[in-house]
């Protein structure tokens, strides 16, 4: 339970450092803003297979303004400090039932799709960074091992 926590802490703190660098940057690039909307919004529709209702209809990718990334940002925290904080060891083996848009209907573990959202995040922001640096922005530092310092 200890390393999942940690991972959305990660995650939390990350996505923030991202939302500050967007925020702060002269102009809008919109492929980077929706890149990040498209974390923030997979990440939205993950908590949402979790507690049970109807995902399907969900959009993953929208065009989103910072605005509402940065209610996005932190509301996802919320949702999933909530959601851990009321979590059992036995429970991340508990599997969720879900349909993604395509309808199909898939099974996964707590444990897996929570893994899944703390993974899907780093690899996006890591295609954010690489639109910054082509951008002469420099990079974030969203590394794990940075968060720990």
């Amino acid at each position: 339970m200890e390393t999942i926590r940690n991972m959305f802490e990660h995650l939390n703190w990350a996505n923030q450092r991202i939302l500050e660098t967007l925020q702060n940057m002269e102009g809008e690039n919109k492929q980077v803003t929706n890149l990040f909307s498209h974390i923030l919004l997979a990440e939205h529709v993950w908590f949402t297979r979790l507690k049970g209702p109807d995902s399907s209809k969900l959009s993953i990718w929208a065009e989103v303004s910072l605005r509402a990334c940065a209610e996005l940002v932190n509301q996802n925290n919320q949702n999933f400090k909530e959601f851990l904080s009321g979590l059992s060891k036995p429970s991340l083996e508990q599997i969720v039932s879900y349909r993604n848009s395509k309808g199909q209907e898939f099974n996964n573990s707590v444990r897996d799709i929570l893994t899944h959202v703390a993974l899907h995040g780093q690899y996006h922001r890591g295609q954010i960074n690489l639109l910054l640096r082509a951008n002469e922005i420099e990079p974030v530092s969203v590394d794990f091992i940075s968060f720990r310092r």
